[in-house]
């Protein structure tokens, strides 16, 4: 069945569910929402139950770039697209995964798209899984912020210690994924994990782990203790990878001191840094000191 531009499978099975979403490349900084839902759907068998039925009506093709399998002939060729996983686990709610790529044009049609599939799959909450750079230390625990759209999911992320988003400048048109299922009654949250602006990774298990974590603490999602045991290993390695770095050993006291400041604000009075502080402190951290 084709509800606006998707073309869903079925909606049968599909119990109250939750959407576990990543918006691709804007908020996907080392593909940490990425890494999230590709280790929930490899734990709960996600079965795709959707996807955009012509993903050439919002995707250039020269930027995001369809890959293909030739072995004697071409035996396979995949195009990009936004799809829908459904995974079954042993909570309340089934969760939908879905890593949507931000569109090249007509993207009012695609939110609205996304807003009718999830009407049609009766979708209870839209999560917003992503992960961003910040003036963060790599030697503290991740900060991860966030909203939702009303009081009850506001205090939820106060008891998880999340901070607070404040943020004003340029955005993507899929943030009104969010703003328009709110507004049609779907319950939103937005998860986002500061990362060190130094530290570039192809595969970030510390930040996948940090999220993952939330998501246990808010939803009883069941965490790995693989997934611990390589962050670890994978923070030991940048230590000892940034040991060398005179610039970085000058900067990490400025970025210790920046971290110990928000976190003191928010347990003081559960709010953000104002935004003048918030640009001074860039400015403060601002300069190069190299990738990880």
């Amino acid at each position: 069945m084709r509800t606006g531009a998707f073309e869903i499978l079925t909606n049968a099975g599909c119990n109250e569910p939750y959407v576990i979403a990543t918006l691709n490349p804007w908020l996907d900084v080392n593909g940490i929402g990425t890494a999230v839902l590709s280790e929930l759907s490899k734990r709960y068998n996600g079965t795709e139950i959707g996807r955009l039925w012509r993903p050439g009506d919002f995707y250039d093709f020269t930027r995001y770039r369809p890959t293909i399998r030739i072995d004697e002939g071409i035996q396979e060729v995949k195009i990009p697209n936004t799809a829908i996983r459904l995974a079954k686990w042993q909570g309340a709610n089934d969760l939908l995964l879905m890593r949507m790529l931000e569109p090249h044009a007509r993207a009012e049609v695609y939110v609205s798209s996304i807003i009718k599939a999830f009407k049609f799959l009766g979708v209870k909450k839209y999560i917003l899984l992503g992960s961003m750079y910040d003036t963060v230390p790599h030697t503290k625990p991740l900060l991860v912020s966030g909203y939702g759209a009303r009081e009850d999911i506001t205090s939820e992320m106060r008891k998880a210690g999340l901070l607070p988003i404040s943020y004003r400048g340029p955005s993507s048109m899929v943030n009104l994924v969010a703003k328009d299922a709110a507004a049609s009654g779907i319950e939103v949250i937005v998860l986002i994990v500061s990362v060190p602006q130094y530290v570039v990774l192809e595969e970030d298990r510390i930040g996948k782990v940090r999220l993952m974590e939330v998501l246990n603490t808010l939803y009883k999602i069941p965490l790995d203790k693989e997934d611990f045991e390589k962050a670890l290993e994978q923070r030991e390695a940048i230590n000892e990878r940034l040991s060398s770095s005179a610039e970085l050993r000058l900067l990490l006291p400025q970025l210790e001191s920046i971290y110990d400041a928000k976190t003191k604000r928010l347990e003081e009075t559960g709010g953000p840094l104002a935004p003048d502080m918030e640009e001074l402190l860039w400015k403060i951290a601002g300069k190069d000191v190299g990738k990880a």
